[in-house]
C-alpha cells in the first residue's frame, strides 16, 4: 500500500514539474519578443499559457490510469497518496502551486463526494511566511550609498537586456524629479530610505515595468516603472508610486503579467506589501497563476462564510436574459450562471456563452473587461440562501443543481468582482458624477474598440462601476470582433411610408451594426442623449467605426495605458516620439 501511494504521489508531482517547465519556458521567451518589439508573439504566449495547466492535468490522470488500477478510490490509499506527496513539498520552493495542481489532478478523476481534507488539499499546509523569509526574490539598493539619482542607476542597469537604454541618464533625471515631487517619501532625507525591487521584470503588451517598493521608517509605498520600446531602444515612460495607481496596473480587467516567478509565494508576498487591499487570489491570477487563484478564492469564501451570517440573495439590479446572478452582500463578488432556457431575442447557445466567457479570459482586457474564476460543482450552505434566491434558481437553472444534505451543488458557474451597475449610478448620481460615467463610458467603448472588441450590447445595464469610479464591461454572451461587424448607416427612406413604418425599410444581415440606433436603445433621457452627443459624437457615426475596423485590419492598435498620460515623461520630449506605436 506504501509503495503504490508513493508511486501515486510521485508521478502527480513529475505532472506538476512538467506543467511548470513548460510555464517558466513560455514566460522567458516572452523577454526576447519584448526586445524584437515582436508584439503579437507576446499576446500569443499569454493565450497559451493559460491552456497549459488544463492539458497538463489530463496528462497527469492519463499517467495515473493508464498505469495504476484507481478506478474507484479507496480512502486509506489516497490518504496516504496525499500524506506521501506533502513529503515531496518538504522544503520545496512552489508548494501552493503543486497543492492546487493535486487537487485539480484529484478532482477530475473523483466525484465531488471525495473531496475532503484528507484526500485533497483543502485546507494548505503550506508555511507561507518561512517560504518569504527563505527566498529572497528582490534586489535591494540603499539611497545611503550614493543618493537617489546613483540608486535609480543601479536599478536601470541591474536588468539585463540586449537592447539599449535610448538615455539612461535622461530618464533617471525624470525618475528622480517625479520622486521628489510626486512620491510621499519624496521630501525624506535619501539616507532613511531604501528601494527593494523584485529581481524579474514583469511583461504585458508592449511594455516591462520594474516592481519595486520604497521602505522607510514611515512605511512601504509602491515604486514602478514601466519601460517601452522604441525602435529598438528602451525608455522609461512614467512612474507610478501610490496604491491606486499600481492597483489599476494590476486590476482584475487587464490581461494577466508574464514574468519568471520562480517562488511565487515570495513574489506574492512582496505584491502584497505595496498592495495590502488586494486579495490573494487576485495577485495569483494577475501573474497568470489563475487555478491558484481559484483556489485561494474559494478558500477566502469559506473563511468569510464562517465569519459571516448573511445569505445568498439575488444581485440588484436588471435580471439577465442569459446569466442568473447572485450574491453575498458582506462578499465583494458575484455568482454567475447560464440560464437553461434564453429569452426568444437571445440567438445563442450555451456552449457559445461559454466560448464568450473564455474568450475574454484569453483576450487583453484593457483595463475595461472584468476578468471571472470559473467553477464546477461549487458548494453553497443551503441555510445560507435567501428563500427568493433559491426559488429563482430552481425556477431559472434547475439542470444545474444538485442536493447533497445541508449543501446545494452548482455544477458550472463564474465568479467576478461585484460592481454597482452603470444604470443604477446614471439614476441616482449627480449631474456631475452622470457627466463623468457617461465620458468613461464612452472611453470605456473606445478602447475595447482598439482591442478589436465590439460589445454587442451597449446597454448602460451591461457595465459596471468599480470602487475607484471606472466604468467595466461585464456582460458577454454578445460580444464579438470588430473585424466580425459590418457597421452601416441607416439609408434614407425611399417614401413618407418608409420614414412612418415601425418596421425597417431595408434589409438587415446577421453582422449589420448601425450605430446611429446605439442613442434610441441607450436612454430616453434627453439629458443623457445630449451629454453623449456632446462627450462621443463619433460612437453614433458608422463612419468612425469603419475607420477603427480598418485600423485594426491594417494591424494599428491604438495605445491603451494602465496609468494616467499626464504622468507619462513622454510629455516632456514628445517631438522625438511623435511616429511611436509602443503600448503599455
Amino acid at each position: 500500500m506504501t509503495d503504490l501511494a508513493q508511486q501515486l504521489a510521485r508521478t502527480i508531482f513529475t505532472g506538476f514539474e512538467r506543467h511548470f517547465s513548460f510555464f517558466q519556458e513560455i514566460t522567458r521567451q516572452v523577454r526576447q519578443s519584448y526586445e524584437q518589439a515582436d508584439w503579437e508573439a507576446i499576446r500569443q504566449a499569454s493565450v497559451d499559457r493559460i491552456s497549459f495547466y488544463d492539458r497538463r492535468v489530463q496528462e497527469a490522470i492519463d499517467k495515473v490510469r493508464s498505469t495504476f488500477d484507481v478506478s474507484q478510490v479507496d480512502d486509506a490509499l489516497w490518504q496516504r497518496v496525499k500524506t506521501q506527496y506533502q513529503q515531496f513539498l518538504v522544503n520545496y520552493r512552489r508548494p501552493e502551486l503543486a497543492e492546487t495542481f493535486y487537487n485539480s489532478v484529484f478532482c477530475k478523476m473523483f466525484a465531488r463526494q471525495y473531496f475532503d481534507n484528507d484526500k485533497i488539499f483543502i485546507e494548505s499546509g503550506v508555511d507561507r511566511e518561512e517560504l518569504t523569509r527563505r527566498d529572497r526574490v528582490f534586489m535591494s539598493f540603499h539611497l545611503k550609498d550614493g543618493g537617489l539619482e546613483t540608486c535609480l542607476r543601479e536599478i536601470l542597469s541591474g536588468f539585463y537586456f540586449r537592447i539599449p537604454y535610448q538615455d539612461m541618464e535622461r530618464d533617471i533625471q525624470h525618475v528622480a524629479h517625479a520622486f521628489r515631487t510626486r512620491s510621499p517619501f519624496g521630501q525624506l532625507a535619501d539616507d532613511g530610505l531604501r528601494i527593494d525591487v523584485l529581481e524579474a521584470p514583469f511583461y504585458r503588451n508592449k511594455a516591462a515595468y520594474l516592481i519595486g517598493r520604497v521602505v522607510s521608517s514611515e512605511g512601504v509605498r509602491p515604486l514602478v516603472l514601466p519601460l517601452l520600446n522604441y525602435r529598438g531602444t528602451i525608455f522609461v515612460d512614467s512612474l507610478l508610486t501610490s496604491h491606486e495607481e499600481v492597483e489599476a496596473l494590476f486590476s482584475f480587467a487587464r490581461a494577466y503579467f508574464m514574468a519568471n516567478n520562480s517562488i511565487p509565494a515570495a513574489t506574492v508576498s512582496f505584491l502584497q506589501s505595496i498592495m495590502p487591499n488586494k486579495p490573494l487570489a487576485e495577485l495569483y491570477m494577475s501573474i497568470g497563476f489563475h487555478k491558484q487563484a481559484k483556489n485561494e478564492f474559494y478558500r477566502d469564501l469559506l473563511r468569510h462564510l464562517n465569519n459571516s451570517n448573511d445569505r445568498f440573495i439575488v444581485a440588484p439590479g436588471v435580471r439577465g436574459l442569459v446569466m442568473m446572478v447572485f450574491t453575498l452582500p458582506s462578499y465583494p463578488f458575484v455568482f454567475k450562471v447560464i440560464r437553461d432556457r434564453f429569452a426568444p431575442q437571445k440567438n445563442i447557445t450555451h456552449a457559445q456563452v461559454k466560448q464568450r466567457y473564455l474568450q475574454v479570459k484569453l483576450h487583453d482586457r484593457v483595463g475595461r473587461m472584468a476578468d471571472t474564476l470559473e467553477f464546477s460543482k461549487t458548494a453553497f450552505p443551503r441555510d445560507r440562501i435567501d428563500p427568493e434566491l433559491l426559488a429563482e434558481l430552481e425556477a431559472s437553472i434547475p439542470s444545474q443543481l444538485e442536493r447533497d444534505g445541508d449543501k446545494l451543488i452548482i455544477n458550472h458557474l463564474y465568479i467576478e468582482h461585484r460592481m454597482t451597475p452603470l444604470d443604477i449610478c446614471l439614476a441616482e448620481g449627480s449631474a456631475e458624477t452622470v457627466r463623468n460615467m457617461l465620458d468613461d463610458w464612452g472611453l470605456a467603448v473606445k478602447q475595447l474598440m482598439a482591442a478589436n472588441i465590439f460589445p454587442g450590447d451597449l446597454l448602460f445595464k451591461n457595465f459596471g462601476v468599480t470602487h475607484q469610479g471606472k466604468v467595466v464591461f461585464y456582460d458577454y454572451d454578445e460580444i464579438c470582433k470588430m473585424t466580425e461587424c459590418n457597421f452601416r448607416q441607416i439609408p434614407p427612406p425611399r417614401t413618407p411610408e418608409d420614414e412612418m413604418s415601425s418596421e425597417p425599410w431595408y434589409s438587415v444581415g446577421e453582422a449589420d451594426v448601425f450605430p446611429e440606433e446605439f442613442l434610441t436603445f441607450l436612454s430616453a433621457s434627453p439629458l443623457i442623449r445630449k451629454t453623449l452627443l456632446e462627450l462621443h459624437p463619433e460612437l453614433f457615426d458608422a463612419h468612425y467605426w469603419r475607420e477603427r475596423q480598418q485600423e485594426i485590419g491594417r494591424g494599428i492598435h491604438a495605445d491603451v495605458f494602465p496609468y494616467s498620460q499626464d504622468i507619462r515623461f513622454i510629455n516632456q520630449y514628445r517631438e522625438a516620439f511623435e511616429k511611436s506605436t509602443a503600448t503599455a
